[in-house]
């Protein structure tokens, strides 16, 4: 008797045992607090597909949890996209729901992409990105996806996204000649090298929001960076331009402004030159530092979150230019320096800014009560300077017109446009047309002068003001 109720009471226990284990298996929490853990934040897939192929990656789903938890859905952050397949705990789908993980368990996530590089850029750009969504008790979370799409030059390397790589080659030349087109991928700094690229090169820079510490923490990625002791030389031509741009080339994107942060020319950089390019869809296009200076003919800078071209306290020249549809002041000189630009068309339309904007100071406190003041001189001759806004000229003096040599600025043979410029500042330019610009004309609105800038036609319309000027001679192409 007494060893039946031993068995019994064992039989008891177990059963207690089991049922507590069933239930804390079973038992799903939903505490917000109770997040998911993963074995990786980006999958990446790190092929280049030289022909049709696909790969398969995989991470895993940790519940570190004392109770079970449900993942009320997972699904691609771009739909049902038919690149990528995916498939969970041995389920496949690109969108599923109620996905269930244990206590102190996992599971498995694979992602599969197929590529066609033959396909055009548009279909199957560089750099493919996606999201797999993960909500689970009203939080969202991620994990990343990249994948290479085309056979191309993933400059430095496909690894790069928000690093710093510096490049140096014993002040000798680095030439991009690959007919592979190149994609930068993070930020590139280029040192003791002279970066040349040739006619025809196409030049794709991946964006994006990226966090590195020397840039202070988050900043926008895709940098082409030339520091003092290196040199950029661009070698485009009429035939064969150069291109550089954002790397995301469907159809929505081609006019997107900040795909990119832009190229800069640090202080001191000597020599730079480019001709026959286009620098487009970046947050600036060319950004010259203090003392450097750029040689820049036949070129075009647009869809920019901020200015085409900003100099400070640089030497900048520039023949044949066109720079337009950008966020900010289309044209920016800070701080003093020497510009001089020869047939070049400088448009604002439809922003709150002006066409072109130059000071020649640097202000030490919020007031600018304390300040250095920085020669400026500033020569446009043949030029357009124009736009939606009444003044389409910002100039700002330290000096206020008492040291003319600080703020040295002509314009010959200009078509501007001007109003309260020559009313402001106590009539400091009131004889703007007699004494910096002259001879110049300062067309009515309803003149006729481009084509279309509504549709970025920038020719000259056939009954242009620019056309019966007898003294002017603008450029006709870009």
């Amino acid at each position: 008797m007494k060893q039946l109720i031993y068995l019994c009471l064992l039989a008891l226990i177990a059963i207690t045992i089991f049922s507590n284990c069933e239930q804390d298996e079973f038992d799903f929490t939903t505490n917000s607090n109770a997040r998911l853990e993963f074995s990786l934040d980006t999958l990446r897939f790190d092929t280049v597909f030289t022909e049709l192929g696909s790969a398969t990656r995989s991470f895993k789903i940790y519940n570190r949890n004392n109770k079970a938890i449900r993942i009320s859905n997972i699904s691609l952050e771009s739909g049902n996209s038919l690149r990528w397949q995916m498939n969970v705990d041995g389920i496949p789908g690109n969108a599923q729901q109620s996905v269930e993980v244990l206590a102190k368990d996992s599971i498995y996530v694979f992602l599969e992409v197929t590529i066609d590089p033959d396909q055009p850029l548009s279909a199957s750009p560089f750099v493919i990105e996606d999201r797999v969504v993960f909500e689970t008790n009203g939080n969202t979370q991620y994990v990343n996806l990249e994948a290479w799409g085309q056979n191309a030059n993933y400059f430095p390397s496909r690894f790069n996204k928000g690093v710093a790589v510096r490049l140096t080659c014993n002040n000798g030349p680095l030439v991009w000649d690959d007919p592979k087109p190149y994609v930068i991928y993070g930020a590139v700094f280029v040192d003791s090298c002279e970066l040349v690229i040739p006619a025809g090169a196409r030049i794709y820079v991946h964006g994006g929001v990226a966090q590195n510490d020397l840039f202070g923490g988050i900043y926008n990625d895709g940098i082409l960076y030339i520091q003092p002791a290196g040199k950029l030389t661009i070698q485009g031509t009429k035939e064969n331009p150069v291109i550089i741009q954002g790397d995301r080339l469907e159809e929505s994107f081609l006019d997107d402004a900040g795909q990119w942060n832009g190229i800069v020319l640090s202080r001191g950089s000597k020599g730079n030159t480019i001709d026959y390019a286009t620098i487009r869809n970046s947050r600036f296009g060319i950004l010259v530092d203090s003392i450097a200076d750029l040689t820049v003919r036949n070129s075009q800078f647009y869809n920019t979150v901020s200015s085409g071209i900003i100099g400070y306290r640089s030497r900048i020249t520039a023949e044949n230019c066109l720079i337009y549809n950008n966020g900010a002041t289309s044209v920016l000189f800070l701080q003093g320096g020497d510009y001089n630009f020869t047939y070049c068309t400088i448009a604002s339309y439809g922003v709150n800014a002006s066409a072109l904007g130059m000071s020649n100071f640097f202000c030490h406190n919020e007031d600018c009560s304390s300040n250095t003041v920085y020669r400026l001189v500033a020569r446009f001759k043949n030029s357009i300077i124009y736009g939606s806004q009444n003044d389409e000229i910002e100039l700002s003096d330290a000096r206020e017109g008492k040291e003319p040599l600080q703020f040295d600025i002509r314009f010959e043979d200009c078509i501007v446009k001007v109003d309260e410029l020559l009313r402001v500042f106590s009539g400091r330019y009131a004889n703007f047309f007699d004494e910096q610009c002259d001879p110049c004309l300062n067309p009515q609105r309803s003149d006729k002068l481009f084509l279309d800038p509504s549709e970025n036609d920038y020719h000259l319309d056939s009954l242009s003001v620019a056309r019966f000027s007898q003294t002017h001679h603008f450029p006709k192409d870009y």
